[in-house]
């Protein structure tokens, strides 16, 4: 066992468990000379340390903080995601905002908002938490060649849906295809059990460590958060029959209530099911530098062409580089010749310039991707089109 070197003293206090009346003894270190307290230690300095360390800091109460620190849009998200899923009665939805965080027990006896209750619902929770961040970033060939990044902030009971946004928007594809007059762009992955990868990510993380990363490569996603799976729970164990055993239990009740996971360790149940209906392979999930890691597989290779067709789940190779000019209309051509030009052009401003409807640009632009001439990554306002084949 280690022991503490530095002597018990008037700016130094060594305890072996943690109590909220330790809170007024911060308040006077911070008044005075300041100091340091040290959770873990026992009288002979010896480092005894401390159980479910994430939970704790889940649950100490927050002094700084007052209900001015918590948003009322937050608030008022998680009533209304509450009640559509049935896990909140609908009387509920115009509860006060003391209500509802005391029923779900995230202020103290004393009255005093817990650091919880500030991760899920405040304005600004990076007063409070150095690591209430969702980094995404857009990587070529390996982790060296950064091509963009975008670095999502706020209350974690919102993070989800702004990371579905952005993801949308400029990191993955969403090809375009038709239905008889229904035009339809389906991202490349299931989206149910991405928000179910996302929220996990969300819910279980330790926030006393780094960032959660997300890392969208040509052919795959990694996400990693802070915190290892439960001892004895690997891959195999979560895909099949397990209990839940959240690291945060009043942010995983509270995600519960929201209607955004399950109690009952389903929800990588829920993801096998999504990707298996797509096609696609089984997510992996280990636990990895201090945190847990989940990889997939993008519905779409950017840079190759592959696709997985959702029948068989098999790859198939668009051979774009044997394509000629005879495989394309004309008018086709001549959108593939815009986009090389700009690959940010949109289809209004294609269809003017060829002076057609922007349907018919749509119609041409699904048969494009179909080919595998090009594809969307990102959506329709901001994202960009790739070409996968050298048209001249």
């Amino acid at each position: 066992m280690n022991k503490m070197k530095p002597k018990e003293c008037q700016n130094i206090e060594y305890k072996k468990v943690w109590q909220d009346e330790f809170l007024k003894w911060i308040c006077g270190f911070a008044n005075a000379q300041g100091a340091v307290l040290y959770i873990g230690v026992d009288d002979d300095h010896e480092v005894v340390g401390l159980d479910n360390v994430e939970r704790l800091l889940e649950d100490i109460p927050n002094e700084r903080a007052t209900l001015n620190d918590i948003d009322r849009d937050a608030i008022e998200y998680f009533l209304r995601k509450g009640i559509e899923s049935d896990r909140i009665p609908e009387d509920q939805r115009n509860a006060s905002t003391k209500d509802v965080l005391t029923s779900l027990h995230l202020i103290d006896d004393a009255g005093h908002l817990k650091n919880a209750a500030l991760l899920l619902f405040g304005k600004d929770p990076l007063k409070f938490c150095s690591s209430v961040r969702f980094k995404i970033g857009r990587f070529g060939i390996d982790e060296a060649d950064l091509l963009i990044q975008d670095v999502i902030e706020g209350n974690i009971i919102q993070m989800a849906d702004r990371v579905m946004e952005v993801l949308r928007a400029k990191y993955l594809v969403s090809p375009v295809r038709f239905e008889g007059m229904q035009r339809y762009e389906e991202l490349e992955v299931p989206k149910a059990a991405l928000r179910e990868i996302l929220y996990n990510a969300i819910t279980h993380k330790d926030y006393t460590g780094p960032d959660i990363q997300m890392h969208v490569y040509n052919d795959h996603v990694e996400i990693w958060n802070e915190g290892e799976l439960p001892e004895g729970y690997s891959a195999e164990v979560l895909y099949g029959k397990h209990s839940s055993k959240p690291r945060n239990r009043n942010i995983a009740d509270t995600m519960f209530k929201a209607g955004f996971i399950d109690t009952w360790g389903r929800g990588y149940s829920k993801i096998y099911d999504g990707f298996k209906a797509a096609g696609l392979p089984m997510p992996t999930v280990e636990s990895h530098c201090g945190g847990t890691l989940v990889s997939f597989q993008r519905g779409f290779d950017v840079v190759s062409g592959r696709r997985f067709v959702p029948s068989s789940g098999e790859i198939v190779v668009s051979d774009v580089s044997s394509l000629s000019v005879a495989h394309l209309s004309q008018r086709q051509l001549k959108i593939c010749k815009l986009i090389k030009n700009d690959m940010h052009i949109s289809v209004q401003q294609m269809s003017v310039v060829l002076s057609v409807v922007p349907r018919t640009i749509w119609r041409d632009l699904a048969a494009l991707q179909k080919m595998g001439v090009l594809v969307r990554e990102g959506n329709t306002s901001a994202g960009r089109w790739v070409l996968l084949a050298d048209v001249k």
